[in-house]
């Protein structure tokens, strides 16, 4: 008997509502047989696997809150996940997604979404992808994201934003929207300038987070931030930068963008 078929048995016979199948040695949902059939299940842990496809009967789990299909080798998702009803959050970072399926932004209680280290991009994102409006966190480090659309100010419920790694030359003005963001995540990217208005954020209390290390700043930024993250948060807020932000734009959408990092040898690049 399989490793993974011995934990499902045992799950049926407790009724364990908590599934536990990280480093089976899974390949495929063939390997679980009747899985889909337990709806008492809450949460389901397929991470550290090798599954490259992801059965849309995974929505018959209509009671799942935890859904985490981490380091596998998943290059698409189906369109069923963002129909569950229950599912609070979904881990699929470190795989090799390369878009999102369309609806995918449908989640009706979704609070947390890792989709870090993959392959994605600003155009694969779905037209209701920032429409979840339940969401707490949200992941997006290690991808390929040049920019993020301006629609994310509409995660008003956001706290943490997770954008490192990532090849982004500016963030947009809406960021400023998200008034209950505490964490902000930018480091290593090609960002030159912010909008003045993350100012407006409450980034500076004991319990909020700022990095924006390895990133091509203009001097004045630079200067401020060897001061520590409560100088540039100052400065975003005076005239002066509001002016140096405004020439910056003008002027650096004509002109060559910062190099791009060397991403070719990512685990996520890798085709078995």
């Amino acid at each position: 008997m399989s490793k993974a078929k011995k934990v499902l048995d045992e799950a049926r016979e407790t009724h364990n509502p908590e599934l536990d199948l990280a480093d089976k040695g899974l390949s495929s949902f063939e390997e679980l047989p009747g899985l889909f059939n337990m709806s008492n299940i809450t949460r389901l842990t397929l991470s550290h696997n090798k599954i490259s496809v992801i059965s849309p009967g995974i929505a018959n789990l209509l009671n799942l809150e935890i859904l985490n299909l981490s380091n596998n080798q998943l290059t698409e998702l189906p369109v069923s996940l963002s129909s569950m009803p229950k599912l609070r959050i979904l881990n699929v970072s470190i795989n090799r997604l390369i878009n999102l399926p369309r609806g995918f932004g449908a989640f009706p209680v979704l609070e947390v979404l890792d989709l870090s280290y993959n392959n994605l991009n600003e155009q694969v994102l779905p037209g209701n992808f920032f429409g979840m409006e339940t969401l707490r966190a949200l992941y997006l480090g290690d991808n390929d994201f040049e920019y993020i659309p301006k629609e994310v100010g509409q995660l008003k419920n956001l706290q943490i934003l997770g954008l490192r790694d990532n090849d982004l030359l500016e963030l947009p003005r809406e960021v400023g929207d998200l008034v209950r963001l505490r964490e902000l995540h930018i480091q290593n990217n090609r960002l030159q300038v912010l909008p003045p208005e993350i100012a407006q954020l409450d980034l500076l209390s004991n319990k909020s987070v700022m990095k924006m290390e390895e990133n091509p700043w203009v001097n004045p930024i630079a200067e401020q931030y060897l001061l520590g993250i409560s100088h540039v948060i100052d400065y975003l807020k005076t005239e002066t930068y509001k002016i140096i932000y405004n020439r910056h734009l003008q002027a650096g959408r004509s002109g060559p963008p910062p190099p791009k990092a060397d991403k070719s040898k990512k685990a996520s690049r890798i085709r078995a």
